[in-house]
């Protein structure tokens, strides 16, 4: 059985798996919260299969490609802002999710807020997270494209089919158990193909020798890399909607705890697999066309067959669960967040689901198009985690721990944060301020905005999540 061959036939096992949970679907709140009754197992699943994507896979390997091993920062950056979640927030989201029956962070926004930071931050996301869903699917057309020279429009075309037929089908909950089936592959692709690689030139010190440079070995900075993606990622990993409505499904706090905790620990002993994968790749194949093809390229040529075949199924796994976690915030996001409550408030369950599926299907051809004209899996990611940073962390922390957060002090907050970031981008070629990367220009820009109007404003009421 040829590579693209097995490749095929476990996109098609997903597909089906997900369509045959699909029937068991009851209304929204299985959509949407699968129930509510997420146990800690399936909760670390779903988590860690989504966040094992495009950029902590091939993003982050072509990363280290360019710029040696600080590039384990983006996966390290994300650990960090998982075990925050798992011990601090999530607890005491889900409480307040399960109290008041919350289905989205838009759900949120408006209970602590109003139907105008709900309407401004969810419209706002919903077309950020289409730069998210591109880049997952950039992941699958370098992989296609590295195993049979498949061009970037057929593969980005395959990989948004996969994933938009069985989310479609069932939401978080047939992608909840399909997600089981793809962190497995991921996790034995990934622990059976790094010593095999490194075995290829001569382990560690071989390493060294064969990549001299001592600044590809700078574990803090080098190039665009290192420890200042702590700002635009460590923030986006606790307020990611498609991470919280996870959480929202949980049964419990001890759920959260554990299932969310055991993601980031995992996420954080994971880090620096893809660096060094990068490192490998450069070693013995410098002079690629594109860094994004280091890590299929690697599995392709550096590795036994069956090893290498594992690790392509792991790579498409990473690439298409993490794209099922961006529809999920897609169709969540228009279907309740924009439908049911600007355009059908009356709207019953049945035609709620209806639109979920059908946002569902037009972020998938939407992303896929972005995705083809798209450059890289990582600007397309930067996009999405700079957005969501800066304009939903300050108005998330402060609407549940701030009793005077305000709605105009949250907007005030969303504004300044994507304002700054637009400023800093378009004026200074994303190369950032005094230092500071534009996500940190932005974070501190929306902390300031909303401590000005916070202050101003005294009329807010108390937070109800208190």
């Amino acid at each position: 059985m040829s590579r693209l061959t097995l490749v095929l036939a476990y996109a098609a096992v997903q597909v089906l798996l997900g369509l045959w949970i699909s029937r068991r679907l009851r209304g929204t709140k299985d959509f949407f919260v699968a129930g509510r009754n997420l146990g800690p197992g399936l909760l670390f699943s779903t988590l860690l299969a989504a966040n094992i994507g495009a950029g902590s896979t091939v993003g982050a390997a072509g990363i280290a490609y360019e710029n040696g091993i600080s590039a384990a920062w983006w996966v390290g950056s994300a650990a960090l802002g998982s075990f925050v979640l798992a011990f601090f927030i999530g607890p005491r989201i889900r409480r307040v999710a399960a109290t008041h029956d919350l289905h989205t962070v838009g759900d949120f926004l408006e209970w602590r807020f109003d139907r105008r930071v709900r309407g401004s931050i969810s419209a706002l996301l919903w077309v950020g997270t289409l730069a998210i869903l591109a880049g997952q699917l950039l992941g699958i057309a370098f992989l296609l494209d590295a195993m049979v020279g498949l061009p970037r429009a057929a593969g980005c075309a395959l990989g948004g089919a996969v994933v938009t037929a069985y989310f479609t089908a069932g939401g978080l909950k047939s992608s909840a158990i399909v997600n089981v089936v793809q962190m497995i592959v991921k996790m034995v692709g990934f622990a059976v193909a790094l010593p095999m690689a490194l075995a290829a030139v001569g382990g560690l010190s071989g390493l060294r020798t064969a990549v001299p440079q001592p600044e590809l070995w700078n574990p803090w900075q080098n190039g665009s890399a290192g420890w200042m993606y702590l700002a635009m990622l460590t923030p986006s990993f606790i307020v990611s909607p498609g991470i919280l409505q996870k959480v929202y499904a949980a049964r419990d706090d001890g759920a959260v705890r554990t299932g969310v905790g055991l993601n980031a620990l995992v996420l954080l002993i994971y880090a620096p697999v893809p660096a060094i994968l990068g490192l490998v790749a450069f070693a013995n194949h410098p002079g690629l066309p594109h860094r994004d093809l280091a890590l299929p390229t690697l599995l392709m040529h550096d590795v036994p067959a069956w090893v290498g075949s594992l690790g392509l199924a792991a790579l498409f796994s990473a690439e298409v669960s993490a794209a099922d976690a961006i529809l999920f915030m897609l169709s969540t996001s228009l279907s309740k967040d924009l439908y049911l409550r600007f355009v059908n408030p009356a709207a019953d369950d049945a035609q709620v689901l209806r639109v979920a599926r059908y946002a569902a299907l037009a972020g998938g051809v939407a992303g896929t198009a972005l995705a083809i004209v798209s450059k890289s899996i990582v600007d397309a990611l930067a996009i999405f985690y700079t957005l969501l940073a800066v304009s939903l962390f300050v108005p998330m922390m402060a609407g549940l721990y701030d009793r005077r957060a305000s709605s105009v002090s949250a907007l005030a907050a969303a504004a300044a944060g994507v304002v700054l970031v637009a400023v800093v981008q378009l004026s200074k070629g994303g190369t950032g301020v005094m230092g500071m990367t534009p996500a940190m220009v932005g974070l501190i820009g929306a902390a300031t905005a909303f401590a000005i109007v916070r202050t101003k404003n005294q009329e807010a009421g108390p937070n109800p999540a208190s």
